[in-house]
């Protein structure tokens, strides 16, 4: 559905926009960038590449049931237009050998997946890609490495962290999002955080600030039996096997009935919950591997604060053998 919010307003979308490369000072001039373009928070990829300097960029554009072909370039023109920089956007409908090629940054965003090793063989050497993410949380199925290796492409994730893009303190708001989404409260309530991964931290401080009481165990099977709950958060990090199994759900079925699992992050057996009459959320599953809320779903703030330090950590690699400096390089995880 195509996100109509009004926080999404081009001029303020513009305005985060600049102040996202401000604070990492993103510099693309002379670069071309091979992306998507998207709709609601996701249309700022394409614009935050061509306001930092990118001399083109190639944005891929299809429907999908985000929006339209005609909505997501007439949002990303607005926005390129308000700021100055239309004439720096070409839309493309596929990936060719010829504008691949050409690409100095290459996004792993949406349609531009996978990136496979045909595409691979289409970069030039020096070409950088950039992950919207942490090293960490790789999906084998965006990036085939190995083929990166053998023709020593780059592969740059973000250091999400850093105090200039600060995406992990928007966590704890989309947790809260995705509970207060199910009809749970968050504050006065009691919450089972399942996590073993770097989120933990920023998950429950965001709940604990908005007022719930929050214990946090690495498995279920370290979960307290003699307390209560209002819902069972999973941000377990995705392995082949579901995080949560029909063995978890035969205990939570026992030992903390009417409690709300929330699927954050990991891969659940759904049907196990249903089996024992087990509330769960979000209503529509994520695809395996991904997060059962976006952070577009809590406004525009994280995905430009994401967008903007992929872009600089794949620009701090490209500039590695000669102008990167080690300020530059605290925004870039490798693979």
């Amino acid at each position: 559905m195509y996100d109509s919010r009004p926080g999404l307003n081009s001029h303020r979308l513009v305005r985060l926009i600049q102040q996202a490369i401000g604070r990492c000072e993103l510099q693309l001039d002379n670069l071309t960038v091979f992306t998507e373009a998207a709709t609601g928070a996701y249309a700022v990829t394409p614009v935050v590449a061509a306001i930092a300097g990118a001399k083109k960029v190639f944005a891929i554009a299809r429907s999908s049931r985000y929006g339209t072909l005609e909505q997501i370039k007439a949002q990303t023109l607005e926005l390129a237009e308000l700021a100055g920089v239309g004439d720096r956007i070409q839309f493309l409908a596929e990936k060719t050998e010829d504008i691949v090629a050409q690409a100095d940054i290459i996004t792993n965003s949406g349609h531009v997946r996978p990136i496979n090793a045909e595409m691979i063989a289409w970069m030039k050497p020096t070409a950088v890609i950039g992950l919207m993410y942490e090293a960490w949380e790789f999906r084998s199925e965006d990036v085939d490495l190995i083929a990166c290796r053998q023709r020593g492409i780059k592969v740059a994730g973000v250091n999400e962290r850093h105090p200039g893009v600060d995406v992990f303190s928007f966590l704890g708001i989309m947790a809260a999002k995705l509970l207060l989404d199910a009809g749970v409260s968050v504050y006065t309530s009691d919450i089972l955080l399942l996590c073993d991964n770097p989120f933990s931290s920023f998950i429950e401080r965001g709940l604990v600030n908005a007022g719930a009481s929050v214990d946090t165990v690495d498995s279920i099977s370290a979960a307290p039996t003699d307390r209560t709950y209002d819902a069972i958060l999973v941000a377990l990090q995705p392995c082949p096997e579901p995080v949560l199994t029909a063995t978890n759900a035969a205990l939570i079925a026992k030992y903390w009935p009417g409690a709300l699992v929330a699927q954050y992050w990991g891969d659940i057996e759904r049907s196990a919950l249903v089996s024992h009459h087990i509330p769960v959320c979000p209503e529509i599953e994520p695809k395996p591997g991904h997060m059962g809320i976006l952070p577009s779903a809590v406004g525009p703030e994280p995905i430009i604060r994401l967008q903007t330090g992929g872009l600089k950590a794949a620009e701090a690699i490209w500039r590695e053998s000669s102008q990167s400096s080690k300020s530059a390089m605290e925004f870039v995880q490798l693979l």
